[in-house]
Order: C-alpha cells, then structure tokens, then sequence
C-alpha cells in the first residue's frame, strides 16, 4: 500500500489529456451490431457489410422486445457518456479500393448515429474467430509479416475516416486483447514493435485523433505494465481490461455439463465448504450420478480453493490497480489517460452451471466502478445487450435495463 500511495502523490501533478480528446468518463460495450459480420453463402463477407440496427436488436430475441426508442438514445440517457464500438475487422482487411471504401462509409454512418444521440465512440477493431485468416490468432505475427503490414494499412484507412468526423467524440482502438503471450516481461518484445509502429501508422493520417493503446497477454494490466510507452503523445489512452480474478468473473468449467457457479464477491463472505455444498445440491437436483458430481467436485475444487487461500476482495483489487497506477507514474503519464476498457461478471445461470450470483456480481461491478473512479480513469462495462450473462440489458422479457446493475454502476438515479 505505501507503493500505491506513492503512485498516487506522483500521478496527481502529471497533465491531463489534451483538450480535442474525447471526454470519456462512463461507457459501455456495444458488441453484437458490427460485429461477427454476416457472411454470404460462398463464405464471403456479405456486401453491404454488418447489420442494421434492427438486425442486430432482433438478432437474439423478438423485436417486440424492444421499446421504440433509439438504442443509442436509451444507453445515453442512462447516463452513459460513450460506447465502446466493437467493429469485425474482417470486412475491412478482405477488401480493397471501392469495395473497402463501401465498407468505410458503411461505419462512417454508424459512428454518426452514435455521436448523433449524443455519445462519444472508442472505435474498437475487435477481430472474431469466424473467417481464421482474419482472427486475432493471424494477427500474432511478426512487426513487419505481410499479414502486419496489411492490418497497419486497414488501420490508418481507419483512421482516416475517422478523422473526418467530429475528431473530438471518436478515438481509434486498433487491437482488443492481443495475445502474443507469455506476460511478465519474458515475451519477445515484438507486440511492441506492432503497437509503435500501429501509432506510427495512425499519426501519419492524423496527429490529433484519440489513440487507444493497449499491451499484451489478452489486454490485462500484466500486459499494459510490461508495454514501453515510447511512443506516447497526450492524444494516447492506454487501455486494460478488468476481469481479475478471472475464477470469480468467469466462474464456469470447460465441459458445458459441469459445474462451477457460486464463488462469492468479498471471498470473505462465505466459505469453500459452502460453495461445494452449493454446487453438489445443484449437481443432485439436475440429476448427476455420484460419480459424474465426484468428477465435476474434483475439477472444481482446486479453483475453490485457490480463491479463498486468497482471500480475493477490495484489497486484492487495489494490488491490481497499484500497478496500473505505478506504470503510468514511472511514465509520467496521468492516471486520467488510463482507461479501463472492459469489466463484468457472468450472472449465474436458471441451471447454476455457471456465473456468480446477482449479490456477489453487483458488488464485485462496483467494487471495480469505484476504483477506476477514484483515480479518474474512464471505463466501459461489458456489455449492453447479450444473452450470455454479462448485459445491462435484462436477457429475457421487455428489453429494459438491470436496475440493479445501473445502481452498482452509479447511474441507479439517472
């Protein structure tokens, strides 16, 4: 904790960023519209490409579902100030000349409807799994392969759009989540010649554009510490996704039959024993025989564990912050330039196979909310609307927002 005051005396003389840079305070993810765009029959992406609002509102429930005002117009009065746009970088990179210009247009009106109900957009290239030559895995390459260069050039087309908009309410975020594993200063260095020479690319179209900078190993703060930022200019945010620890927020086993629900929001708060008593009632109400819950309590049982001889709470979030916080002061870089691009928790599911129950969830939500709060860090929930568990939106019924959830975010009186 000394540490962390430290950081703290340090980051509050440092500047804020300048003042054409987006005014983000609270956002939240928008993922399933421009992204995952459809494909045709041939396995090519559909031309126009992505979906129009109304797709994407009916793609997961009944468009009655939905009231008849503007999705964008909801989420800003709601109090949200900017959305984090998922984009399919697919499209993009699989077209050239006039094609790729149609895709440009296509987000340039987009972006436009955004910034039209009154939010400020982070433009997030956010690369899926659905055409393998244009997943996040291809773009784990070497600085200067052919597949690096190519998205480089696709960025800074980007960015041109971009920059032609009002630059003020846009900011560009050319990679979510690389990889380009292992963390902690043992990688090969080269996600830093692909990050540098990304911003190289982006300030050759536009010196004042936002840039949203991220690390490696998956966007976490492991990956944001271990990033040189030698390339920085205040028109540079520098983004870290929040699902530590990943056993609470993601709280699920790899077999889609297993169990592994319940952990609870301060650890503190229950016990080990509790939470596998829990888990085998549920195995025997859904009708588990002996030996597939011993096989399930077995794969279970070391996360449990490991989560309450941690003892995971608040002052296990500060630790994690602290080096966020510790990062930007050694580089003289405010804590305000820090953005927290990504944070949930799964909500456990009818079944209790998966997720963290709504009481621990909201806690964690604005355990993590205050944090970033406290030192003027911008953040976006993840997400709007989906129905796998982590949505503002309630996942069934009328699609009205989880009242409880605005309140952990600190928009309960919006």
């Amino acid at each position: 904790m000394r540490r962390f005051a430290l950081a703290l005396l340090v980051l509050s003389a440092l500047a804020t960023p300048s003042e054409g840079a987006p005014a983000l305070h609270r956002g939240v993810g928008v993922h399933e519209w421009l992204n995952w765009a459809p494909l045709a029959e041939d396995g090519s992406y559909r031309r126009p490409p992505y979906r129009s609002i109304e797709q994407w509102l009916s793609g997961a429930r009944p468009i009655s579902d939905w009231p008849p005002t503007d999705p964008f117009e909801t989420i800003r009065s709601l109090g949200f100030d900017f959305v984090r746009l998922s984009v399919d970088p697919g499209p993009l990179l699989a077209s050239s000349g006039a094609e790729r210009q149609e895709t440009l247009d296509v987000l340039k009106s987009a972006v436009g409807h955004v910034t039209g109900a009154g939010l400020s957009v982070v433009f997030d290239l956010h690369a899926v799994t659905q055409k393998p030559e244009h997943s996040l895995d291809a773009l784990e390459s070497r600085a200067d392969s052919y597949g690096a260069l190519a998205y480089r050039k696709m960025v800074a087309d980007v960015a041109g759009m971009l920059a032609t908009l009002d630059i003020d309410r846009v900011a560009l975020e050319p990679y979510n989540e690389p990889a380009f594993y292992p963390c902690e200063g043992q990688g090969t260095g080269e996600w830093q010649k692909v990050m540098s020479e990304t911003v190289a690319a982006i300030r050759a179209v536009s010196a004042d554009l936002t840039i949203v900078a991220t690390g490696a190993c998956g966007g976490s703060i492991t990956g944001l510490v271990d990033l040189d930022p030698n390339f920085d200019d205040p028109n540079i945010l520098y983004s870290f996704h929040m699902y530590e620890p990943h056993s609470f927020t993601h709280q699920r086993l790899d077999d889609p039959k297993a169990f592994g629900s319940g952990l609870p929001w301060p650890a503190e708060t229950s016990t080990a024993e509790i939470v596998l008593e829990t888990l085998k009632a549920r195995m025997e109400a859904a009708g588990l025989s002996e030996v597939e819950q011993t096989s399930n309590l077995l794969a279970v049982q070391p996360i449990v564990d490991d989560y309450f001889r941690e003892n995971w709470g608040e002052e296990q979030l500060d630790t994690w912050f602290a080096e966020a916080l510790e990062w930007a002061a050694a580089h003289e870089i405010s804590s305000s330039r820090l953005f927290m691009g990504e944070f949930g928790a799964i909500l456990i599911s009818e079944d209790g196979r998966m997720g963290a129950y709504d009481a621990d969830r909201l806690r964690y939500l604005e355990a993590v909310r205050t944090q970033a709060e406290a030192h003027d860090m911008a953040w976006a929930m993840w997400e709007f609307s989906n129905p796998y568990g982590m949505s503002l939106i309630e996942p069934t019924g009328p699609a009205v927002p989880d009242a409880r959830m605005l309140q952990a975010l600190g928009l309960g009186d919006q």
